[in-house]
C-alpha cells in the first residue's frame, strides 16, 4: 500500500504546476473596470487610486507599496498619467507591466501649443484614425502642454484595443483560463460598442456647441463624439492656471452662450468665478477618472454615461 501511494504521489509531483490567476494592479478606476471585465469570476483586480483622490498628485501608502511588490501583473496607462506610479515601479516590482498607451492600436493625441476653435476641433475629430498610433494636434488657448494625452481611455476604440490587450497579457501568465479571458474580453467589447452607440445618441445635441472644462483631459472623448472644447481652465495635469490665461478665457466666454463644467476633486469656487458677468451655464461636476464612483466592472460604463448626460443636460437644459 505504501508503495502505491508513494507511485502516485511521485506522478503527482512530476506534474507540471498549474498557473494561478495572477494578482492584478491597476493605477486608476477605468482601467480597474477594464480589467475586471476581463477576468470575470477569476478574480478582482485591485486599484491603487483611492476614491476621490487626484490621479496624477497621488501618494503610495507603505501598505500599496508591499501590494505592488508582490503583485502577479500590473497594468497601467503609463507615466503620463501616474508618475508616482513610474517612480515606485522603477525600484519595486519585477511583475510585467502593462502600459496600455504603448499598446499597438491605441490611438493617440497629442497636447500642442496652439489653441482650436470649433472649426479645427471638427477637423480633428474626422481625422482621428482608431487603428494608428498617431500623433494629433490637441490643445487649448494659453497652454504651452506638449506630450501625448493620457487621458486615452475616453475615447471607447481605445477602450476595446485595451481589452484585447488585457485578456492576451492575461492569457500568457495563465494559459489555462485563456478562454475565458478571450471570451470575457470578446463580450465586453461588444458592450463597449452597444455603449458607444448610446452615448453618440445621448451627445446629438451637443455637437457645436461650446464647453469650457475644468482640466485638458477631455480631448478623445470630444474627438470621438465631436464636441467642441472651446477651452480649458487648467492644463493635461491640472496644474494651476495662470491669471492671464484665466482672463483671456472668461473674455472669450461673454457673447456666446457656452456651458463651462467643474469637476470632481477640484474645487468649484474658481469654475463659479470664471462664470461671473459672462454668458456661461454652469454643469454638474464631471468625472473623467471615475474617482467618485462605485469600483468595479461597471465603472467603465457608468463613467463614460455620465458624462455624456451630464455635458448634454447643460446644453440642453
Amino acid at each position: 500500500m505504501r508503495y502505491t501511494i508513494s507511485i502516485a504521489l511521485a506522478s503527482l509531483l512530476s506534474l507540471p504546476a498549474a498557473a494561478e490567476v495572477p494578482r492584478v494592479i491597476t493605477d486608476i478606476p477605468p482601467v480597474g473596470a477594464l480589467v475586471a471585465q476581463v477576468m470575470g469570476d477569476l478574480g478582482s483586480p485591485q486599484v491603487l487610486l483611492d476614491k476621490g483622490a487626484n490621479a496624477h498628485a497621488f501618494q503610495l501608502r507603505p501598505s500599496q507599496a508591499a501590494d505592488l511588490a508582490a503583485a502577479g501583473l500590473v497594468v497601467w496607462v503609463g507615466p503620463d498619467m501616474t508618475p508616482w506610479l513610474d517612480r515606485t515601479l522603477d525600484g519595486l516590482s519585477s511583475a510585467p507591466h502593462l502600459q496600455l498607451l504603448t499598446t499597438p492600436g491605441t490611438m493617440l493625441l497629442d497636447y500642442a501649443d496652439s489653441g482650436h476653435d470649433a472649426d479645427d476641433h471638427a477637423d480633428h475629430a474626422a481625422e482621428a484614425d482608431h487603428g494608428k498610433a498617431d500623433a494629433h494636434d490637441h490643445d487649448h488657448k494659453g497652454h504651452d502642454h506638449k506630450g501625448h494625452d493620457p487621458h486615452a481611455w475616453l475615447d471607447p476604440a481605445n477602450a476595446r484595443v485595451w481589452l484585447a490587450a488585457i485578456a492576451a497579457e492575461l492569457s500568457t501568465l495563465d494559459p489555462d483560463n485563456a478562454r475565458t479571458y478571450a471570451a470575457n474580453a470578446a463580450t465586453a467589447q461588444a458592450a463597449i460598442t452597444t455603449l458607444d452607440a448610446e452615448l453618440a445618441a445621448t451627445l446629438a445635441p451637443a455637437k457645436g456647441q461650446p464647453i469650457v472644462l475644468f482640466h485638458d483631459a477631455y480631448g478623445y472623448f470630444a474627438a470621438h463624439y465631436g464636441l467642441t472644447i472651446a477651452g480649458t481652465i487648467a492644463m493635461g495635469d491640472a496644474a494651476s492656471p495662470g491669471a492671464q490665461h484665466l482672463r483671456d478665457l472668461q473674455s472669450g466666454m461673454t457673447d456666446t452662450p457656452i456651458c463651462i463644467f467643474p469637476e470632481a476633486n477640484h474645487d468649484p469656487k474658481l469654475v463659479a468665478v470664471m462664470a461671473e458677468g459672462t454668458t456661461a451655464r454652469i454643469g454638474q461636476p464631471l468625472d473623467p477618472e471615475g474617482s467618485t464612483l462605485a469600483p468595479g466592472a461597471g465603472l467603465y460604463a457608468d463613467m463614460m454615461r455620465k458624462l455624456a448626460s451630464t455635458i448634454a443636460a447643460c446644453i440642453t437644459g
